[in-house]
C-alpha cells in the first residue's frame, strides 16, 4: 500500500517539472531574443514578427533568432548525450567529452584553420563539416581501441576516450605552436565556444543530424533504466547489451559532433543539466532524458544571454561562461560524493 501511494507522487513530480521546463523554455527564448544592444521588449516580439516593417524585424530574423535557436539546439544535444553517457557508464560524473568526440572535433577544426591558411571564405561552411568529421573519426578510434572479440567493456571505452583526449590535446598544442596570430585568434575563439556564427543556413545544415540523434537518444530510456541494476541484470531483463552500447555511443557522438561542429567547445552543459533534473525530479530515464533536453536548452540560452550582456558592448565566449558556472557545480558534486563515500 505504501509503494502504491508513492508512485503517483513521483509521477506528478516528474510531470510538474517537465511542464515547468516546457513553459520556461519559450519564455527564456523570448527574453534572449529581445535582449542585446538593440533592445526589444519580449511582449512586442509577436507584433514585430507580424508587422514585418519595424527595423527590429531584421534584427530578430537575421541575428537573434538564429543565434537563440542554435543555443537551444546545442544545449539540448549536449545535455541529452550527457544524460545517456552517465547512464551508460553508470557514473554521474561522466561527460559527453569522455568518448573523445569533442577533442576530435577540436582537432579537426585546428587542422583546418592552421593547415589551410587563407581559407577564410570557406571557413563558415567547411569548418563545421571538418570538425564533425574529426569528432566522428575520434569516436571510431575510441570504439576500435575498446573492442575485443566483438564486445566492449565500458571501463575500457572510458580509458580509451581519456587517452584519445590527451593525444588530441597534444596535437592541438603542436598546431597552436605553428599557427600565425590570425590563425591562433580564430582557433581560440572556436575552441572557447559560442553562437555568434549562427545563420539559418547553418541551422538547416545541422538540423538533420540533430533531429536524428535526439530521436534516437530519447528512445534509450528503458534500456538505461535496466542498466542501472548492472549489465548482467540488464541482460536478464532483455537488453541486448552490445548493440545497445554501439547505438548509445554512436548517437551520443552524432549529437555532440553536431553541437561542437556548429558552436565550438561549450563545456559542462552535458554534465550539469542531467544532475539538475535529478535534483528537481528524480533519476527515471523516461523523464530524465526529455527533461535534460529542456533544461540543457534553457541553460545554453541563458549562458549565451550572459555572454552577450555581461560585458557589453564586448562579448564573452559562451564556453567561458558555462565553465565559470559549471566548474563550481562539478566541485560541489565531487565534495558530495566524497562525503557519501566516507559514510
Amino acid at each position: 500500500m505504501q509503494s502504491t501511494l508513492r508512485l503517483p507522487k513521483a509521477f506528478s513530480r516528474y510531470r510538474l517539472t517537465l511542464l515547468g521546463l516546457g513553459v520556461a523554455l519559450p519564455l527564456v527564448v523570448l527574453l534572449a531574443a529581445g535582449s542585446g544592444a538593440y533592445a526589444i521588449a519580449p511582449q512586442d516580439i509577436p507584433r514585430v514578427l507580424w508587422e514585418r516593417e519595424n527595423p527590429a524585424y531584421a534584427v530578430l530574423t537575421s541575428v537573434r533568432f538564429p543565434r537563440v535557436l542554435l543555443a537551444v539546439m546545442a544545449g539540448a544535444l549536449l545535455a541529452l548525450s550527457g544524460a545517456v553517457m552517465q547512464g551508460l557508464f553508470r557514473n554521474p560524473l561522466a561527460d559527453p567529452g569522455l568518448i573523445g568526440v569533442s577533442a576530435g572535433a577540436a582537432l579537426g577544426a585546428a587542422v583546418f584553420i592552421v593547415a589551410l591558411p587563407g581559407a577564410g571564405a570557406l571557413e563558415v561552411y567547411a569548418l563545421p563539416l571538418i570538425a564533425f568529421v574529426g569528432g566522428l573519426l575520434a569516436t571510431l578510434a575510441v570504439w576500435a581501441l575498446a573492442s575485443s572479440g566483438g564486445r566492449v567493456q565500458v571501463l575500457t571505452l572510458l580509458l580509451a576516450g581519456i587517452a584519445l583526449n590527451a593525444l588530441a590535446g597534444a596535437l592541438i598544442g603542436l598546431l597552436v605552436s605553428r599557427a600565425t596570430d590570425e590563425q591562433l585568434r580564430s582557433l581560440t575563439f572556436w575552441t572557447l565556444g559560442g553562437y555568434s556564427g549562427a545563420t539559418w543556413s547553418l541551422l538547416a545544415a545541422t538540423a538533420p543530424t540533430a533531429l536524428l540523434s535526439l530521436w534516437g537518444l530519447l528512445r534509450l530510456s528503458r534500456p538505461l533504466n535496466a542498466l542501472v541494476l548492472g549489465e548482467s541484470e540488464a541482460f536478464h531483463l532483455g537488453v541486448n547489451l552490445e548493440p545497445f552500447k554501439r547505438k548509445a555511443v554512436a548517437l551520443a557522438a552524432l549529437a555532440v559532433g553536431t553541437a561542437v561542429a556548429a558552436a565550438g567547445s561549450v563545456g559542462f552543459i552535458g554534465l550539469v543539466a542531467p544532475h539538475l533534473f535529478r535534483l528537481l525530479a528524480g533519476p527515471d530515464h523516461r523523464h530524465l532524458l526529455p527533461g535534460s533536453v529542456l533544461l540543457g536548452a534553457i541553460l545554453s540560452v541563458l549562458a549565451d544571454l550572459i555572454a552577450r550582456t555581461a560585458a557589453a558592448p564586448a562579448e564573452l565566449p559562451v564556453g567561458v561562461v558555462t565553465s565559470l558556472l559549471g566548474a563550481p557545480f562539478f566541485i560541489a558534486l565531487l565534495l558530495r560524493f566524497k562525503r557519501e563515500a566516507a559514510r
